[in-house]
C-alpha cells in the first residue's frame, strides 16, 4: 500500500464461497464514489479470493492481504497499521465478524471508523458511524451504541456502483409475456441452489425463454451446473464474474435471485423477481421486501422443491400486471443516491450533488426569477416559463453542458451549478436559494462543482464572468479558488474574468 498525501479509505471487507460477495462489492460502490471524489482506495482482506481481488483491483484499487483471523484484535491491528501508512481518512468495516471490540480497538487508534451492517450482529457498537440499508433497519437495533456512533438506516443509503448509476434515467417496459430470465444466486452460492432453480426453468411450459445465468468467482459448482445446462431444452447462456450486470439486468423481463444486495440492483432497475433465501441474514429482506411488493418471497431455499419453483416463475412470467407492480414498488424504493448520501457524510460535506431532471424545472425557474439573481446575471429581464423551458430542454440535451442540483442532508434542494463546456475550457454559472444565503454556502458549492469537472472530464480551466458590483460573488469565486484576470467584454456588459486551472 503505497503512503501519500493522497486521500485514502481502507475498506476491510472479506468474500468467499460461504459468505459471498456482496460485502465487497457493495464495498466498491463506496470505493468509485471516492475514487470520483479524487481519492485512492485501499481493500484489506484476509482469507484469498483471487476472483474478487482482480475485480477490485480493476478498478484502480489497491489490495492488500492479512495474516491474521478474521475479526481478531490481530486483524484490527493490521488493518490500523495498513490505514496508518497511508494517513487514511476512514476505516470501512464490512462483515459479521466485526464486533465491538474490532470497532473498539480502531477508534482508540484514531481513526474514524464506518461500519456496514445488517442486522445489528456487534450488539455494542462505537464506531463513528453504522451503516445499515436494509428496509428492516430501525434505531432499535442499535440500542447499545455509544453517544458518537450516529446511524444510517434505510435504503436510501443503498450503496449501489458506478455502472448502475449510469442506468438512473433509464425506463422499464413489461412485455405481456416475459421471455428473458436472469438467474443469480450469489457469489459463492455453496448448496447450488443455482442448478435446482434450472431444474425449475426447465421444467416450465414457457415458450420462448431465454435463461441467463450468472455466477461468481467463488462458485465451485461450475462443471455440475454446465452438466445440468446441457440438458436445458430452453435457451440459456452461463456467465461467470461478470462486469456489465447492469445491461444483463436491463435485457431480462424477471430475475431469480438470492436476498442478498442483488435485491436493491434490481429494485433499481425495475426488474420484478423472485427471491429465495439463502442464508439467515437474507430473511429479512427477502420478507420486507415482499411485506411492501417489491419481490416475491419464494422463502428458505432448503424448503423449496422444483415444482415450487416452477410454478412461482410461471406465474410471474405471465402475470404482466404482477411484473409491473412489482418494478414500481422497486423503483420507488432505491432512487440511486444512497452512495452520494454516505459519501457526503464520510467527506463532512455541507451538501451534495446529483444531475439536474426533467422534474427539477420548476426549482429552476423559481430561482432563475429570484430579484437577486436577476440583478447579478449579465441579462437582467424576467424570464417567463416557455422561455424557461425552452432553454432548460435544450440544456438537458446538451452533451456539453454539466448541470448539478445541490442537496443538503435532508435531499432539500439549496441551490445549483452548471457548467458549460467549449472545447478545453467551461464557463460557470451558480446561485443559492434565498434562505440560504450569507452562510458562505456559495464558496463551498463552487468549489464542490469545479472539482467535480476536472474528476468528470478532461476540461484544463474553468472561468466566470462576475459584474464588477457584485461583491459576494467575487469574494465566493476568491475563497473557492478563482483568481481575477482583470476586466472583459462579454454580451456586452464590462464583467470581471475570473479563472481556475486544474492542478498538475
Amino acid at each position: 500500500m503505497a503512503a501519500g498525501r493522497e486521500s485514502y479509505l481502507v475498506i476491510r471487507a472479506d468474500g468467499d464461497t460461504r459468505m459471498g460477495t456482496g460485502h465487497v462489492m457493495r464495498c466498491l460502490a463506496l470505493g468509485q464514489a471516492w475514487q470520483d471524489e479524487g481519492g485512492k482506495v485501499a481493500l484489506v482482506m484476509a482469507p484469498a479470493a483471487p476472483a474478487l481481488e482482480s475485480r477490485v483491483q480493476s478498478e484502480g484499487m489497491e489490495v492488500s492481504r492479512l495474516a491474521a483471523v478474521p475479526g481478531s484484535l490481530e486483524d484490527a491491528r493490521q488493518t490500523v497499521q495498513l490505514a496508518q501508512q497511508c494517513e487514511a481518512l476512514w476505516i470501512v468495516a464490512d462483515g459479521y465478524q466485526f464486533g465491538f471490540e474490532y470497532q473498539r480497538l480502531i477508534k482508540a487508534s484514531g481513526q474514524r471508523l464506518l461500519v456496514i451492517d445488517d442486522h445489528g450482529h456487534a450488539g455494542r457498537y462505537c464506531a463513528d458511524l453504522v451503516l445499515n440499508q436494509n428496509l428492516h433497519a430501525h434505531p432499535d437495533l442499535y440500542g447499545h451504541k455509544e453517544l458518537g456512533t450516529s446511524l444510517l438506516l434505510g435504503p436510501r443509503y443503498v450503496l449501489l456502483r458506478r455502472e448502475f448509476l449510469a442506468w438512473r434515467a433509464w425506463s422499464r417496459e413489461i412485455p405481456p409475456r416475459a421471455a428473458g430470465i436472469l438467474v443469480t444466486l450469489g457469489g459463492g452460492d455453496p448448496d447450488n441452489v443455482t442448478r435446482k432453480v434450472l431444474q425449475a426453468l426447465n421444467r416450465a411450459d414457457l415458450e420462448p425463454l431465454e435463461a441467463t445465468v450468472i455466477v461468481g468467482g467463488a462458485n465451485p459448482h461450475l462443471e455440475e451446473l454446465s452438466n445440468e445446462i446441457s440438458k436445458f431444452r430452453h435457451s440459456v447462456r452461463l456467465s461467470r464474474d461478470v462486469s456489465n450486470m447492469p445491461e444483463l439486468m436491463a435485457r431480462a423481463d424477471a430475475a431469480i435471485t438470492a436476498g442478498g444486495t442483488t435485491c436493491w440492483e434490481m429494485a433499481f432497475m425495475g426488474l420484478p423477481g423472485l427471491v429465495v433465501i439463502l442464508a439467515d441474514n437474507q430473511r429479512p429482506v427477502a420478507e420486507k421486501l415482499a411485506e411492501l411488493g417489491a419481490a416475491v418471497n419464494l422463502g428458505w431455499h432448503a424448503d423449496l422443491s422444483v415444482d415450487r419453483i416452477n410454478r412461482a416463475a410461471v406465474s410471474l412470467v405471465t402475470d404482466a400486471a404482477q411484473r409491473a407492480q412489482l418494478s414500481r414498488t422497486g423503483r420507488r424504493l432505491v432512487d440511486g443516491d444512497g452512495v452520494a448520501r454516505v459519501l457526503m457524510r464520510l467527506k463532512g460535506f455541507r451538501v451534495r450533488l446529483r444531475p439536474v431532471g426533467s422534474d427539477d424545472a420548476p426549482w429552476l425557474w423559481e430561482w432563475v426569477n429570484d430579484p437577486v439573481v436577476r440583478e447579478s446575471a449579465l441579462t437582467n429581464h424576467y424570464i417567463s416559463w416557455e422561455e424557461h423551458i425552452a432553454w432548460f430542454q435544450r440544456k438537458l440535451s446538451d452533451p456539453h453542458c454539466f448541470h448539478f442540483m445541490a442537496l443538503d442532508e435532508a435531499d432539500t434542494p439549496v441551490g445549483q451549478v452548471r457548467f458549460d463546456r467549449v472545447e478545453e475550457e467551461a464557463e460557470v454559472d451558480v446561485s443559492i436559494v434565498r434562505d440560504k444565503r450569507g452562510q458562505h454556502l456559495g464558496s463551498f458549492l463552487i468549489d464542490l462543482g469545479t472539482k467535480k469537472m476536472f474528476t468528470l472530464t478532461d476540461i484544463k480551466k474553468v472561468i466566470a464572468y462576475i459584474k464588477p458590483g457584485n461583491v459576494t460573488s467575487i469574494k465566493a469565486f476568491g475563497k473557492a479558488g478563482y483568481q481575477n484576470q482583470g476586466k472583459k467584454t462579454v454580451r456586452g456588459r464590462r464583467v470581471l474574468h475570473l479563472t481556475r486551472f486544474k492542478a498538475g
